[in-house]
């Protein structure tokens, strides 16, 4: 029997509906817009698409949303000029810088120059390590929806054997932290692999949930799931054009395999 899908588009929804009220409620009761700056640099097409689809939901959501769009040869100097200026400014509550930054850039810095107070992405240490203990101001964006697909699809994650092929900053040591935590959608047992685990497949088949964030094409093949494991792809990898243009993506995880081994599974 083929795997339920878990829908991310519907539950985006949901949480949209929920966010856009919240919203309106604190402009009716309280006279306050959320703000958010989202600061781009250079025309990296990958990343120009992540950025209008942040400033469109921010729209769509009622916040005063500012897009600020630098040249890939801004120095560094003034990219942290520019941060700053928004870390003073009463009308910004959120600052994302999207990445990857051009190399003349150091990134750490970038980031760490970010008000903890307005670091929504929470990649400031300041950030990080309330996340560590437990008592998150901010959650990072792309685990916070991974556990928000768990919870709003049903999926039991008190004292579940989650496995997390990936441990990078941004996906793969958050979630696993989010989800080791005390708490609703949390209390698992978590194992994390990564380039230097040896048997990988030893640990994806005894995962009762399995989360991929490889950043590898179809590295996760359906022999290596536990039959009704539930399974939430991370990965988007373009391996081609459509003949009008269109990206051709795909996951970290086979998805024809693994949809006849999972019990549910993000497409």
């Amino acid at each position: 029997m083929a795997a339920k899908l878990i829908k991310g588009t519907e539950i985006s929804k949901q949480i949209r509906q929920e966010l856009a009220e919240e919203v309106a409620h604190l402009k009716e009761k309280h006279g306050v817009t959320p703000g958010l700056v989202t600061i781009l640099v250079g025309e990296n097409p990958a990343s120009q698409s992540y950025v209008r689809a942040k400033q469109r939901a921010a729209h769509d959501l009622g916040f005063y949303s500012v897009q600020d769009d630098q040249p890939a040869d801004i120095s560094e100097e003034d990219l942290l000029k520019l941060i700053d200026k928004y870390n003073k400014d009463p009308q910004i509550d959120g600052i994302l810088v999207q990445l990857p930054l051009p190399k003349h850039i150091n990134e750490t810095r970038v980031l760490y120059a970010i008000d903890p107070s307005k670091d929504v992405d929470a990649f400031h240490p300041f950030n990080v390590g309330k996340l560590m203990i437990g008592e998150p101001d901010f959650l990072p964006c792309t685990p916070a929806g991974i556990q928000e697909l768990l919870v709003r699809s049903g999926v039991e994650t008190s004292g579940a054997e989650v496995v997390v092929v990936g441990r990078s900053n941004i996906v793969g040591k958050p979630i696993a932290v989010m989800l080791m935590q005390k708490g609703p959608g949390a209390n698992a047992t978590v194992t994390v692999c990564h380039t230097r685990t040896k048997d990988v497949t030893f640990h994806t088949k005894r995962a009762d949930i399995l989360i991929v964030a490889a950043g590898v094409t179809e590295y996760v093949k359906g022999d290596w799931i536990k039959p009704g494991a539930v399974v939430i792809d991370v990965g988007v990898n373009e391996v081609g054009r459509t003949a009008d243009g269109k990206r051709i993506l795909k996951g970290d995880v086979a998805f024809d395999e693994a949809k006849e081994v999972a019990s549910a599974i993000t497409p």
